[in-house]
């Protein structure tokens, strides 16, 4: 995951935010913790396209932007949990957003399911 150099100011506040939230799981992982705190395995569960390294690196880089806290359980098996910080709250209104404008655009973007048609007839 490439992380820029947060001693340089962004330009603007958008790109402040988007620094935050970029890479295709951020997002998604701040979404999924909107309901509650949730385990590792359950975010998993919840985005079978990810991989648990790439989970692990997501949520590492989320806590240490103060975006989720994580809370480890002094139990055996360990058990840790992960829930969106104060900070991580506020950007609900943001995910919400994002998600209304996917849906309403969902036909245009190119992780909607794609429908199937049928070849036109090729008779002369």
């Amino acid at each position: 995951m490439k992380r820029r150099d947060f001693g340089r100011r962004p330009g603007c506040a958008v790109e402040a935010t988007l620094d935050l939230i970029d890479g295709k799981w951020k997002g998604v992982i701040l979404f999924h913790l909107q309901s509650g705190t949730q385990r590792f395995g359950e975010l998993r569960r919840r985005m079978p396209g990810i991989t648990q390294r790439m989970l692990t690196k997501q949520l590492r880089a989320l806590e240490d932007d103060g975006l989720i806290v994580r809370k480890v359980y002094a139990e055996v098996p360990p058990r840790v949990d992960y829930r969106l910080s104060e900070v991580g709250e506020s950007l609900r209104p943001v995910i919400d957003t994002l998600k209304a404008w996917g849906e309403r655009h969902q036909d245009r973007l190119s992780c909607a399911p794609r429908e199937v048609t049928e070849a036109p007839d090729r008779a002369a």
